[in-house]
């Protein structure tokens, strides 16, 4: 509004750098995080088991979330792949509003699309995702 004081603290602005695969990030870096010994869970799902990626051969990208694991609020995303830039908004709106793991799982995404790959890294942050096989298990020792 007009004559009001504007200030222009603590926004999320999204970096893209359009190379081919495209990188882009927003939020806290993995190595911001640890330069100042925040306590964090990366949590990275891979293209190659996302449905869209693979329907324009393009499986090489990777989704990433920088959680805090106490607060489970998601401090930053970063998306290597075809359209990142185009995925980055999500990520953003993510960290700008204080988002949880949960809530980003929660939301449905449409499948298939590269979307979904944010949702299910937030699911991976539980130990599931809809598209990717949980680590095996060790077989429990005989006794």
């Amino acid at each position: 509004m007009e004559g009001e004081a504007s200030v222009f603290e603590d926004i999320v602005i999204p970096a893209v750098v359009f190379t081919e695969p495209e990188v882009a990030w927003c939020g806290l870096t993995e190595a911001e995080a640890k330069a100042q010994g925040a306590e964090i869970q990366v949590i990275k799902f891979p293209w190659g088991a996302s449905g869209r990626a693979l329907t324009f051969d393009k499986p090489e990208g990777v989704t990433k979330l920088i959680i805090d694991p106490e607060t489970e609020r998601i401090l930053g995303v970063g998306i290597v792949g075809h359209g990142a830039g185009e995925l980055i908004s999500e990520g953003v709106l993510a960290v700008e509003m204080g988002a949880t793991a949960r809530d980003l799982a929660e939301c449905v995404h449409p499948h298939p699309t590269l979307s979904e790959t944010l949702m299910e890294a937030a699911e991976l942050f539980y130990g599931h995702a809809t598209h990717t096989l949980a680590p095996k298990r060790a077989a429990p020792v005989a006794q």
